[in-house]
């Protein structure tokens, strides 16, 4: 059995290499921050930030204090008032860089999506219509090479380290499933929009990831109409009538 210092070891250790692999992501994404700007409108309160330069740099130093507290918390444990404090700020100034938790979770692992705004934009349109739009949604997001990069870089995290994994699953369970769940209003929806997550992840990781041939080969319309009604089925079917349709 393994010591206390020894399991705090290890832990010290998958920090470092997630450390090390969240450098790789962020270096990937260099030519998309640098094109990107920042809010040129002044700090509300906290630091006193007059130049793009000071204003980047209290944006950086937000971000690498998030991500040491998601580092150390998990997402739900953390607070943006946390963050804050860590930051050596004034709240009201990561209020004003970041518009909730989720927008600052989304910056500290260089994501070039926010999938909790995705899928509320697909939940707003037609309902017969939520498993199609949600698989062509993701592949035509996955088209851009850096957002592909990006994904799996942070996938390959989640597997090979238990706290990242803890991490980008408790964001997942609240900002998206959740998300779904409270749209759909059924007893079993949590169940549901995770049968349907499970299949979009296997598709992300066989078509980009592991570029399995056909399915990499495919083309998107093909995908959506094979896929499309199953993912469907898993939000809105009748498990009482048996299995999904087929395409």
């Amino acid at each position: 059995m393994e010591s206390g210092s020894e399991t705090q070891g290890q832990a010290q250790v998958d920090r470092k290499a997630v450390d090390l692999e969240a450098t790789a992501v962020r270096k990937a994404t260099a030519v998309r921050k640098a094109t990107a700007k920042s809010a040129a409108a002044p700090a509300r309160r906290g630091r006193r930030r007059n130049s793009e330069g000071e204003t980047a740099t209290a944006r950086a130093e937000i971000i690498d204090a998030a991500r040491r507290e998601f580092s150390e918390s998990g997402y739900d444990g953390v607070s943006l008032r946390a963050v804050a404090r860590r930051a050596g700020v004034d709240a009201a100034l990561v209020h004003h860089y970041f518009s909730d938790k989720a927008d600052l979770f989304a910056a500290t692992v260089d994501a070039p999506v926010r999938p909790d705004l995705l899928v509320a934009e697909i939940l707003r349109g037609p309902r017969d219509a939520i498993g199609a739009s949600i698989v062509r949604t993701v592949l035509t997001r996955f088209d851009d090479r850096l957002t592909r990069d990006t994904v799996i870089a942070l996938i390959r995290t989640a597997l090979g380290h238990e706290f990242a994994a803890r991490m980008l699953r408790q964001f997942l369970l609240r900002e998206v499933l959740q998300r779904i769940t409270d749209e759909l209003r059924l007893d079993d929806g949590e169940l549901r929009a995770s049968l349907a997550a499970s299949q979009l992840v296997g598709i992300i990781v066989a078509r980009y990831g592991i570029r399995i041939g056909p399915l990499a080969d495919a083309s998107t319309d093909e995908i959506v109409s094979r896929i499309g009604p199953v993912v469907q089925w898993y939000l809105l079917g009748d498990p009482s009538e048996g299995s999904p349709p087929r395409s």
